[in-house]
């Protein structure tokens, strides 16, 4: 038995109806021996068995597909029903009933709602049964059609079912990966930078200081890295960016020192800081550093380059107000994409970093029930705004 009859097998065996639908034509024809089955032209094989006769087959058993009126029944797409195979004028000289030893037999066909043969519904007995004068005909073909509507719904649910655990399991996957970044990676790249610290102390050669300083600086970019994509796969995962919000009461400072180190690293660069008075708004404070440091990072990689880079911080209209603004224009069409993961502004120049940045800012703002958006002209540059209600 192949793998496709086992699953039809499995499908039928699913169907809680079947059992009774058995019980029925067993009660409504008086025939001891009822079954459903799977039949090709190749196999007939039973998916569902009702036996009262000790015939001696059960589910998954086989018969030889041309000793069996299954067989004729697929060719000619119509029922067969006989009251007394040894008077009856087509049926008393064929092998199927001397070979099955039955006088009273009635088959119908089963046809998947695409019009794909499936089987048959069929039942039997060695005594004569009075099938032709009744309904019983009909009342089976209808059970037919109702068995045909179960099987497709059964087969549709059991690959929902897949597809659901296939999804699990790639959930899983992720799970695992998000694991090795935060750990397997994350650790190892500590001890670079800590050694690289450590160097920096004790070595006195200017030469291997500048070597020291650019493994520290290098292990620092990797676990930007690795904590970008961190970040973005909690996003992906429907989990959000984690935030730990409280009263923050030296936000200034923390915004300042952001804009400090990006300073440092870009010294030619103008960087200009107006920052009111935001003392004690609640907030996740390093994440709110990154959103900035990833905002500011973004106007100096693609905004005018020999434009200035003006970053405001006020309480406004019960709102903490936080403004990144360069002299760059953006183009209209990419301005509905700039959010999404991995996305880069158009240029030939070779750009660095995972394109995740902005992304992971509007995360951070979600994650703090904030908004994060974006106006872009020719004439007054580039804004990016995340604004925070306050909260009372």
């Amino acid at each position: 038995m192949g793998q496709p009859a086992a699953a039809d097998i499995a499908t039928i065996g699913r169907i809680s109806a079947v059992p009774a639908i058995l019980q029925v034509i067993r009660e409504l024809t008086g025939l001891r021996f009822a079954a459903v089955a799977r039949v090709t032209e190749d196999s007939w094989i039973a998916c569902a068995v009702l036996d009262q006769l000790d015939f001696g087959l059960q589910v998954g058993g086989e018969l030889d597909v041309v000793t069996t009126l299954c067989h004729e029944i697929r060719q000619s797409h119509h029922s067969v029903v006989i009251d007394n195979a040894s008077e009856d004028p087509l049926y008393r000289g064929h092998h199927t009933p001397r070979l099955y030893q039955f006088e009273s037999y009635i088959s119908v066909p089963i046809y998947r709602t695409d019009g794909r043969f499936f089987g048959t519904i069929c039942a039997l007995d060695p005594n004569p049964a009075p099938l032709k004068s009744s309904t019983i005909q009909s009342t089976m073909e209808s059970f037919a059609r109702m068995l045909a509507l179960q099987i497709e719904g059964e087969e549709k649910l059991q690959k929902t079912e897949a597809a659901l655990v296939q999804e699990r399991e790639t959930a899983a996957l992720r799970e695992q990966f998000i694991a090795v970044l935060g750990h397997d990676l994350r650790n190892p790249l500590f001890a670079i930078s800590a050694g690289a610290e450590m160097l920096l102390r004790k070595l006195p050669d200017p030469a291997n200081q500048q070597r020291a300083r650019h493994i520290l600086t290098s292990a620092r970019r990797a676990t930007q890295l690795v904590d970008d994509v961190l970040d973005f796969a909690r996003g992906a995962l429907g989990q959000g960016i984690p935030v730990n919000i409280e009263r923050c009461p030296d936000l200034e400072n923390a915004l300042r020192h952001v804009i400090s180190e990006i300073q440092s690293i870009h010294p030619d660069r103008t960087l200009r800081a107006s920052i009111g008075d935001v003392h004690g708004i609640a907030c996740d404070r390093e994440r709110v550093e990154q959103l900035l440091s990833n905002l500011v990072a973004n106007a100096v990689a693609h905004g005018d380059p020999h434009g200035e880079v003006d970053v405001s911080a006020q309480i406004k209209a019960g709102q903490f107000v936080l403004s990144v603004k360069n002299q760059g224009q953006i183009a209209s069409d990419a301005l509905p994409h700039l959010f999404r993961p991995y996305s880069r502004p158009t240029s030939g120049t070779p750009q660095t970093g995972l394109g995740l940045g902005l992304y992971i800012a509007s995360q951070i703002a979600k994650a703090h029930g904030g908004e994060l958006g974006v106006v872009s002209t020719a004439q007054h540059g580039t804004t990016f705004t995340f604004s925070l209600p306050i909260r009372t």
